[in-house]
């Protein structure tokens, strides 16, 4: 029996890891730097930009032909991800039937425009730079503002989102290295904080489960809020420090954990980019 689909998609992320790539740190802003199918132009999701080699343009075999270009003998393809809802007949226990919409997990194979011949890439379209700190500021404070939620600056180590509280507190602004960690940390919390049930409702899943520190729903919401902050940064055109944590360890823990779950990446990478819409007001 052939792979899952799941399956496929885990291996390609413990993949990254192993190679100390930390692919929810990989930028993945559009057409700016990050991969976009060259037909429709639009962006991959952010499941998709983390499994994705390259940035740039992608397609699939047939849509190169179409375009004039042929892939290079040898070149290996890579996969894109998407939901496709799947009528299913079931049987009520009156006997009646009803048909129920199953979201299932497919891919295509796509190839990089680096491994075509016979078509020119895009012309790269010039964007303008933003000024990204202001934009984080606005970014959060929109958020913040808009869902009441508390914030404080406290001198001291710890960083966390209190959900019986509603409440993200975080230390001192100068106590980062630099502003690029201090943001980090705020949109991780500010993640956190999208799990209320008046929000995007993953408090539901938690609900009677003793979340641990390194428990699966601990290590899930981390996660979800792991890629959602990366992805934030990235928007707004912050590089991601690399030097930001323990790298070794942190790499070590989730590939534990994503070795015993072939469908947690797909499902935390899910949530995340529902938290992030959410957070820019896009929902």
């Amino acid at each position: 029996m052939g792979k899952s689909v799941y399956e496929m998609v885990t291996e390609r992320i413990i993949e990254q890891l192993e190679n100390g790539v930390i692919p929810w740190e990989k930028p993945w802003t559009g057409l700016k730097s990050g991969a976009f199918n060259r037909i429709s132009k639009k962006s991959y999701s952010l499941l998709n930009q983390m499994l994705l080699k390259h940035d740039g343009e992608y397609a699939t075999f047939k849509q190169w032909q179409d375009l004039g270009g042929h892939v290079r003998k040898g070149e290996k393809s890579e996969i894109v991800v998407f939901w496709k809802i799947q009528p299913v007949e079931e049987k009520r226990e009156d006997g009646s039937k009803e048909i129920k919409q199953i979201p299932l997990l497919r891919y295509f194979n796509v190839f990089h425009i680096s491994q075509i011949d016979g078509v020119d890439p895009l012309p790269t379209t010039g964007l303008k730079e933003i000024e990204p700190i202001e934009k984080a500021e606005s970014i959060l404070h929109s958020y913040w503002d808009r869902e009441h939620i508390t914030v404080e600056n406290i001198a001291g180590n710890k960083a966390y989102y209190s959900p019986a509280c509603d409440l993200i507190h975080l230390p001192l602004f100068e106590q980062f290295k630099s502003a690029n960690e201090y943001y980090s940390t705020a949109f991780h919390e500010s993640v956190h904080s999208t799990m209320k049930e008046s929000r995007c409702n993953r408090e539901e899943e938690r609900k009677g489960k003793l979340v641990a520190f390194g428990s699966d729903e601990y290590s899930k919401e981390e996660l979800v809020a792991e890629i959602g902050s990366a992805n934030l940064l990235n928007i707004i055109g912050i590089e991601t420090p690399k030097s930001f944590r323990n790298s070794s360890a942190y790499i070590q823990n989730w590939l534990s954990v994503l070795k015993n779950d072939v469908k947690f990446v797909v499902s935390a990478s899910s949530k995340a980019e529902k938290a992030v819409k959410y957070i820019l007001n896009e929902a």
